[in-house]
């Protein structure tokens, strides 16, 4: 069987790693000139920056995607645990919070906020933990492509809260302010508002206390590149049309005018344009996208001890900020980041003496109204004014040596992202499971999905669930196709 993977994002790579390991003939196209997708890379003057997921959990999926293909993840990568997996800092505030592992440093943590939290912790663990097995383990690894599967699965949600906004979840287990922030801002890595995502986004709590949080050598990028590797993979190759006729998929048309005939179809681009390369209308009911973010990747020639590998700096607004940024249209009145400077970890990823620093600012996508060639160079100044001045990171403006950035429109030109979202679609109640993409194609036989706006949804152990998912539906295809 020939197949033939749309995008070169992880959820893609990983599909196609399955299908060659079990014996399948696959060429995997990339609109850009690496592999990579949202998880691509910049290096310039001796800094390197991931521009996406930084944080790997989970890692078990990722042995199990490599060993798909006969291939050893520890053999291709070196990971390494980090602890704390982040710090948090808040406006106007001395004291922060480090999430951890470990739970009694943990309870330890949250105790600096509530004594009475911190006797709460392992009750909300524990009620944690079946939404994890049933909602992550057991729904995340099967497809939703039909209605009833879906209604027997709430009733299980519904008894164990799961259906509950994240936000409230939490609150019934903690009263601070600041320890419910930090358990549940977790929703943001894959585009979610905890005050509207369901409980079951929860998880990635879990999932972190449970199995770490870890770091690859070289970056996230690593990774990509270690999948690549094995793969047919051919760059700056973009996709004009998916050809299918009387109901069957035929191949990939290229923007160069080559067409590649394949026996199946595996689009790893962003969901919500792919029905722009099938020739059809967005649906009546489309999917919404996320917000989307600004990011500055910053060379500096010191180091900055107060940045840990992973730092969160909330803002005064907490709530407000994110309404503004997931609801709302205009810059945020504040801000409040995600740093990641990995050279805090492997000094070798900045320049001698000095940092590479990643910051992930929330915005608006397009559909917020912000024109970025004006408004980028001003919430670059806000957003070091703010570290500096709020934050005590003192003379980093000073200290910068290189410098990019990512706006919304980058990811609709760069990324092919509708609205320039960065996580494609968001994940929502209305916008999981079954209502979400389903990984095989409704009406075109031999065209299935994988990535970030498929079931089970965004992040790397996400979008490898779903690799896993889509090749499961593609075998169980091709064997009922071969018995017939």
């Amino acid at each position: 069987m020939k197949a033939i993977v749309v995008g070169a994002g992880l959820g893609g790579l990983a599909a196609a790693l399955r299908l060659q390991g079990a014996g399948h003939e696959v060429v995997v196209v990339d609109r850009r000139e690496r592999p990579g997708g949202r998880a691509y890379q910049i290096r310039d003057g001796g800094y390197t920056w991931d521009t996406g997921p930084s944080l790997i959990t989970m890692p078990w999926v990722l042995e199990e995607t490599f060993a798909a293909a006969g291939l050893d993840l520890h053999s291709e990568v070196t990971m390494r645990r980090l602890d704390p997996f982040y710090r948090i800092f808040w406006a106007g505030e001395d004291r922060h919070f480090d999430f951890t592992q470990d739970r009694d440093a943990l309870r330890a943590e949250v105790a600096r906020f509530s004594e009475r939290d911190a006797r709460n912790l392992d009750g909300f663990l524990e009620a944690l933990r079946p939404i994890y097995e049933r909602g992550i383990l057991e729904a995340g690894r099967r497809p939703f492509l039909r209605a009833g599967e879906l209604a027997r699965f709430v009733p299980t949600m519904l008894r164990l809260g799961a259906a509950l906004p994240l936000s409230r979840f939490v609150a019934r287990h903690f009263e601070h302010p600041r320890v419910r922030e930090a358990f549940s801002f977790h929703s943001l890595f894959i585009g979610g508002d905890p005050f509207r995502v369901p409980a079951i986004y929860g998880a990635l709590v879990y999932l972190q206390v449970l199995d770490g949080a870890w770091y690859a050598d070289g970056g996230t990028y690593s990774v990509v590149e270690a999948m690549a590797r094995h793969l047919d993979v051919r760059a700056d190759a973009p996709v004009a049309r998916i050809e299918h006729s009387a109901g069957r998929v035929r191949g990939v048309a290229l923007e160069s005018g080559e067409f590649l005939p394949a026996d199946v179809v595996i689009s790893n681009a962003d969901v919500l344009s792919t029905p722009e390369l099938l020739g059809r209308r967005r649906p009546v009911r489309p999917l919404r996208p996320t917000m989307s973010c600004f990011l500055l990747f910053l060379g500096t020639d010191r180091t900055f001890p107060k940045l840990l590998h992973h730092t969160l700096f909330v803002g005064s607004g907490y709530r407000d900020f994110i309404r503004q940024v997931t609801r709302g249209s205009g810059l945020p009145e504040t801000l409040s980041t995600y740093v990641h400077v990995p050279s805090r970890t492997e000094p070798a990823m900045a320049a001698e003496g000095g940092d590479s620093v990643y910051v992930l600012l929330p915005v608006p996508n397009l559909t917020g109204g912000i024109d970025w060639d004006q408004a980028a160079d001003g919430l670059r100044d806000r957003v070091i004014d703010d570290y500096e001045r709020t934050f005590g990171i003192e003379g980093l403006r000073a200290s910068i040596q290189v410098e990019h950035r990512m706006t919304p429109e980058d990811f609709r030109t760069e990324l092919g992202a509708v609205d320039g979202n960065a996580f494609s679609v968001e994940p929502t109640l209305h916008q999981s499971a079954y209502f979400r993409q389903p990984n095989r194609d409704r009406s075109i036989e031999g065209l299935y999905y994988v990535g970030a706006g498929t079931h089970p949804g965004a992040g790397i152990p996400g979008v490898l669930l779903g690799a896993e998912v889509t090749c499961g539906l593609l075998e169980e295809d091709r064997a009922t196709r071969v018995a017939a």
